[in-house]
């Protein structure tokens, strides 16, 4: 699975191989040259070259502005601009009365949205959605998660600070599962701060849950226990999408009694196990032969999610299967954008970080699992897709759709 030489590090990321002497020396004198400022007039007068250094200037302004970009569409998003000219496209007047902003403020705002397409003119002096506003307009799960991104901009404002040490960080209190938390201690959390950060999750996995059903057969196991998991919105689809399963939910205590609210008010109660209490600390339940793991590995240090694994292992029947899904850094063997977001998301989570797909199936390795491997699915950016299988004592299925090589040296 990594590149040709490469190796991962110990943080999982890879590192490529060491570059001989005359190449270092060679990128030295490249890197050198790249920043004279006379290479940059003499690349801007040329009309062969003009074209890269447009662009290469024109991505780091992106680079320099993203917070600015981030800054419009919260804005956007606290004023409910997208959903009002989602009805009808709408003038700056109009917009100004229904938002209460004064219309000389506003158009900035206006403008500025349509120039990073969250919102387009539609002649007229009217406004309406733009490419990349239709998705957050159609979302309130997408508008949920940009909300609760302004956490995350706080904690950003000293990014150093952040780096030297995120224990202060307000995102590090908003999801106390996080922090080094008693087992004991579990019924003290405040209800809201629970109910607060478990809506959160609920609201953005409607891609994710979207991407799994799509990608994987369900229906071809007997009973799924998804561990982690929340309010039950995952549990809730695969109950839908798949009538035949007995299904099995187990989080911390206070987020398993809203689940089986949550789950009695959809008409799920006796359908749906739902058991309280600690990975950490507590077995899982046995009888399902699929957990799931969504979005659960990246949030805990390697130890907890050995451990965890390990636990996981030890509750599934021989023969059962392991799913885990979650973003992934790497997954296509080069970074992507959004890995930088998850990077930092996650740091000042204060507790996980961003794995590769090597990495995670090394851990289910390290925990017993076989068979592994990466499920393809259609839209990568809302989770990765890992398989494994608990099959001691069981031969290799030769040509089986399930078996796979690889490589996680």
């Amino acid at each position: 699975m990594s590149a040709p030489g490469s190796t991962l590090g110990g943080h999982g990321l890879r590192t490529p191989p060491e570059r001989p002497a005359w190449r270092r020396a060679l990128d030295a004198r490249i890197d050198r040259w790249m920043a004279d400022p006379g290479l940059y007039r003499w690349a801007v007068a040329n009309p062969i070259t003009r074209w890269l250094t447009q662009r290469r200037a024109d991505q780091l302004f992106e680079v320099m502005a993203g917070f600015v970009h981030s800054q419009v569409l919260l804005a956007c998003v606290r004023l409910r601009l997208l959903e009002t000219v989602a009805t009808s496209p709408r003038t700056l007047d109009e917009l100004s009365a229904a938002c209460g902003v004064p219309a000389s403020s506003l158009e900035r705002l206006l403008r500025s949205a349509v120039a990073v397409r969250l919102l387009a003119a539609r002649g007229g002096g009217r406004y309406g959605l733009g490419p990349l506003g239709r998705p957050v307009a159609a979302d309130a799960g997408l508008r949920n998660m940009i909300e609760h991104n302004a956490v995350l901009y706080e904690d950003l404002r000293d990014p150093l600070a952040l780096m030297h040490g995120g224990s202060e960080a307000a995102m590090n209190a908003y999801w106390p599962y996080a922090q080094s938390v008693d087992p004991q201690t579990l019924g003290n959390w405040a209800p809201d701060k629970v109910a607060l950060y478990s809506e959160l999750m609920a609201s953005s996995q409607r891609f994710l849950i979207d991407e799994l059903l799509a990608a994987y057969p369900f229906a071809d196991h007997g009973c799924v226990m998804d561990v982690g998991g929340g309010k039950g919105a995952w549990i809730t689809a695969l109950a839908r999408h798949a009538p035949g399963l007995q299904l099995k939910l187990f989080d911390l205590p206070p987020v398993a009694e809203l689940a089986r609210a949550h789950l009695a008010q959809g008409g799920l109660a006796d359908r749906v196990h739902v058991h309280g209490g600690s990975f950490t600390a507590d077995a899982l339940p046995r009888g399902a032969d699929l957990v799931t793991l969504l979005r659960v590995a990246h949030d805990h240090p390697d130890h907890v999610v050995q451990a965890l694994l390990a636990a996981v292992h030890e509750a599934l029947p021989v023969g059962g299967t392991l799913l885990l899904a979650e973003p992934m850094a790497e997954a296509d063997g080069e970074p992507a954008t959004a890995d930088a977001y998850y990077h930092f998301y996650l740091l000042a989570m204060g507790a996980g970080r961003l794995r590769t797909p090597e990495e995670l199936m090394r851990l289910m390795a390290q925990a017993g699992f076989t068979h592994l491997e990466q499920v393809p699915n259609p839209m990568p950016l809302h989770g990765r897709i890992l398989l494994g299988r608990k099959s001691a004592g069981l031969p290799v299925e030769s040509g089986s759709s399930r078996e796979k090589s690889v490589n996680l040296n």
